[in-house]
């Protein structure tokens, strides 16, 4: 059963958020610039990953709920990361912060801050080239990451270079894998079912996984 939460901070801040409720670790899933927690590839994972036992929360970033289209700055995106991390915590304290694109790059930034409870990394589509520079984006935040990290990524990604994803998870604690035939947005069913069964199968090798959970499906 989805749960409707508000997530709030600094007093007058708040956002909307989606949560099943399962068991193991929690999974706090952050949506792209475009593409808000209602959207169907952020559905479609929140239901794949709660089938698997796992409990999982999606929220609206501050410009998602006001209705404007363009991204806040990264202060007030980790500001309301921060205070979502916080919320699933009242119902699982170890979480694995999840993202997909630029939710995933927040993500990295508040892992590299070391929160408590935080217990991993999942990114789908790891956005290291900037779209409006073509240049790729500063990872140095990754070395301060002292979880383990999990990148997903398409071969046909323009913004996820597989060379370049290579050489970012040439870390001790980084793993990629890479989903053939995927573009950046995954915009497949059946897209969605491989990054669910990639995310459970990983979350069991790092002894994450929910108790008796299997492989997801939809």
């Amino acid at each position: 059963m989805t749960r409707r939460l508000r997530i709030e901070w600094d007093g007058d801040r708040k956002v909307d958020a989606l949560l099943e409720v399962g068991s193991g670790p929690g999974i706090l899933l952050a949506h792209g610039a475009g593409a808000p927690q209602r959207h169907p590839f952020m559905v479609g994972m929140r239901r794949r990953l709660a089938s698997a036992g796992l409990t999982v929360m999606t929220f609206d970033y501050p410009y998602t709920a006001e209705g404007r289209k363009a991204p806040d700055r990264m202060p007030r995106l980790l500001q309301c990361h921060r205070a979502a991390l916080a919320r699933l915590r009242e119902y699982s304290p170890e979480v694995v912060l999840t993202g997909k694109s630029m939710g995933g790059r927040m993500a990295s930034h508040l892992a590299a801050e070391r929160p408590e409870g935080a217990a991993g990394l999942i990114v789908y589509g790891y956005p290291l080239v900037s779209p409006s520079s073509g240049e790729d984006r500063d990872t140095a935040h990754f070395a301060d990451i002292a979880v383990p990290v999990l990148l997903l990524s398409g071969d046909r990604d323009r913004l996820g270079p597989v060379a370049a994803l290579r050489r970012l998870a040439a870390g001790p604690r980084v793993t990629l894998e890479i989903v053939e035939g995927a573009d950046h947005s995954f915009r497949h069913e059946r897209f969605l079912d491989v990054l669910a069964g990639a995310t459970v199968d990983w979350l069991g090798r790092q002894g994450l996984r929910a108790p008796g959970a299997g492989r997801s499906g939809r």
